[in-house]
């Protein structure tokens, strides 16, 4: 365990670096012009999408909460819990890969369907996640800490970082960040995956599109949630909360 521990621990430092750096020129170019797109349309626009994407979030956690299984024996080391984890995110991105291919073969209608759907599919895998790792989603607080992970995952640069941070800290960070700041979220959210779903749209290149974007998401979103339970795992071991 010792040997597995310190396996991890580099893996942290290294997904840390890749987290706090730069983002590619791509990524910088699409943001500055989501962002100033964003900063043409009406107030009233962004308000409808925040409540709309803020309610679609918090049914999603709730229904994911009902059915997410509550509880994994306690003395389950960090190895069997990664492993665990894995077989979960395998069973999700699966799911995620045949939706995505269903929609974006659909065209527009079904394409426009798909966000809600894979959005509920990536809140369901972090609920199970948080569970595979010994958190209680009973608790506001881990239900808190789940849109965090989701908005470290699906940010812009200055952004990532900064929920880097609170991540990393969050025993200390928790109580300064009670609510989410949805406005925040929801264009994080969608500046994110914008570009991506355009061409799932496409006819002809839909179903391949989806497919291969669905899975690249939820690859992503799996490292980052393995990652920020292995951190409070191991925070919570240094301090005499060992989950095992």
């Amino acid at each position: 365990m010792v040997d597995y521990t310190m396996k991890v621990e580099q893996e942290l430092k290294v997904w840390k670096q890749k987290m706090s750096r730069q983002s590619g020129l791509i990524s910088r170019v699409s943001k500055n012009a989501q962002t100033k797109i964003n900063g043409l349309l009406p107030e009233k626009f962004h308000n409808v999408m925040t409540e709309s994407i803020k309610n679609m979030v918090k049914a999603t956690l709730a229904g994911s909460n009902i059915t997410t299984r509550k509880k994994y024996p306690t003395d389950l080391s960090l190895y069997e819990r990664d492993e665990l984890f894995k077989q979960k995110l395998s069973t999700f991105r699966k799911t995620a890969t045949i939706e995505g291919a269903g929609t974006g073969a659909g065209g527009i209608l079904l394409g426009i369907a798909d966000f809600p759907l894979l959005l509920s599919i990536k809140m369901k895998f972090l609920f199970e996640a948080a569970t595979v790792y010994g958190f209680d989603t009973n608790d506001p607080e881990e239900r808190l800490f789940i849109l965090h992970i989701f908005l470290l995952a699906f940010s812009s640069e200055d952004k990532r970082k900064e929920t880097l941070s609170i991540i990393e800290n969050w025993e200390q960070q928790k109580s300064l960040v009670a609510d989410m700041d949805w406005r925040e979220f929801q264009q994080e959210y969608r500046d994110y995956i914008d570009l991506v779903k355009m061409f799932q749209m496409l006819p002809g290149i839909g179903a391949v599109v989806g497919a291969f974007a669905n899975y690249n998401l939820l690859d992503h979103l799996g490292e980052t949630a393995m990652n920020s339970y292995r951190l409070r795992f191991l925070h919570d071991k240094e301090n005499g909360a060992d989950r095992r």
